[in-house]
């Protein structure tokens, strides 16, 4: 099917190299708000049109959106496109608020349109290894598990840092899609979650180029700590932070009746993978069972299209990011009046993937 690109910065080259890699992807136009930039991802990738934003969108030969764009034009540019009469895969999150995603995603309904969301990481190598593992009963029955994200903050490295502090930014908004997904695709829907957050530094100043020595103001709270409850029992404690200069806490680890499983950072595809079964007194590390274990964002803009074209739910859709968002909102939102916030979205998890993988051009 046919793509066109809305936002050319940071993460799109490798969205678009993956692109190459499998037959279902045919980019065929690229915008930005910032011309001189769509053009150069052109010429890099031998893109045959550049348009602006407007143009792209109503473009015909353009099938679905790939929208790349900051996440406050997230909804915007989503339901732009679904008027428009093109499919949409966004990056993370969805969008900003439950509002402005209740409204896209009936908008796709009415449309017939398909919603795809990152991260598309979840699909990848280690996260299915480890599905397989869960439902293979290596550890039992799960009981719990732990997921942190610490850091120091955007501002040390990322040409463009702003949009992480604004409202609809910090660290929940930004890595959490990556933590409560992979918690999700292994553990199942969410019930309820508490959570305690806070605002440590009301300026940033960035220490990146191009704009070094630039303040920024700090609109979202920088350290969230809470608990989710799920739909089956299970119990996790989560970290997200742009605070911690250092750390050694595990990105994600499942407690099982029967053992312990080390999930590899969510923010990648492959491991390693760490198993501990009860009783016995070494971890042993886990063979990946499924393919993508490198850096495949787009994937998951593969595997909605196969999805259309096969006329099955995608894996990545839009039930999946809602509920996501409902719950990383619902950590600010218990922190701000002192109780646990019972969600009201649900979802069912995507089904794991083929250990064969999806058809693709070799590399």
């Amino acid at each position: 099917m046919k793509v066109g690109v809305v936002g050319c910065g940071n993460i799109s080259p490798v969205y678009l190299r993956v692109a190459q890699r499998f037959p279902e992807i045919e980019v065929v136009a690229v915008a930005d708000t910032i011309l001189e930039r769509a053009a150069a991802r052109a010429a890099e990738f031998s893109i045959p049109y550049v348009f602006s934003v407007e143009e792209l969108l109503s473009h015909p030969q353009v099938e679905i959106v790939l929208n790349l764009t900051p996440p406050k034009a997230h909804a915007s540019i989503n339901r732009a496109a679904l008027q428009a009469g093109k499919h949409v895969y966004t990056e993370k999150p969805f969008v900003t608020n439950r509002e402005e995603a209740q409204q896209v995603l009936a908008l796709a309904a009415q449309k017939n349109l398909y919603i795809g969301c990152a991260p598309d990481t979840v699909l990848g190598a280690g996260i299915q290894t480890c599905l397989k593992l869960i439902r293979e009963g290596a550890i039992g029955e799960p009981v719990g598990a732990t997921a942190f994200m610490l850091a120091p903050g955007h501002e040390l490295w990322h040409p463009d840092p702003e949009f992480f502090y604004e409202e609809g930014g910090g660290p929940m908004l930004d890595m959490g899609p990556y933590y409560l997904t992979a918690l999700v695709v292994l553990l199942g829907a969410m019930r309820r979650v508490a959570g305690l957050s806070r605002i440590t530094r009301p300026t940033r100043l960035i220490e990146s180029e191009p704009k070094r020595g630039q303040t920024i103001a700090v609109r979202t709270p920088t350290h969230i700590t809470g608990a989710i409850e799920f739909a089956n029992g299970a119990l996790a404690t989560v970290i997200m932070s742009f605070d911690v200069w250092a750390h050694r806490l595990p990105p994600i680890e499942i407690y099982g009746t029967e053992g312990t499983l080390a999930v590899p950072d969510p923010n990648t595809f492959g491991g390693p993978i760490w198993l501990r079964r009860s009783r016995s007194p070494d971890w042993q590390e886990v063979p990946l069972t499924h393919p993508y274990a490198e850096q495949y964002r787009g994937l998951g803009l593969a595997e909605m299209i196969q999805a259309i074209q096969e006329g099955r739910p995608n894996r990545l859709n839009g039930q999946l990011a809602y509920h996501v968002l409902d719950a990383m909102l619902a950590f600010n939102e218990s922190s701000a009046s002192g109780q646990h916030v019972v969600l009201e979205s649900s979802c069912v998890p995507p089904e794991p993937m083929p250990e064969s993988g999806l058809h693709e051009e070799p590399s």
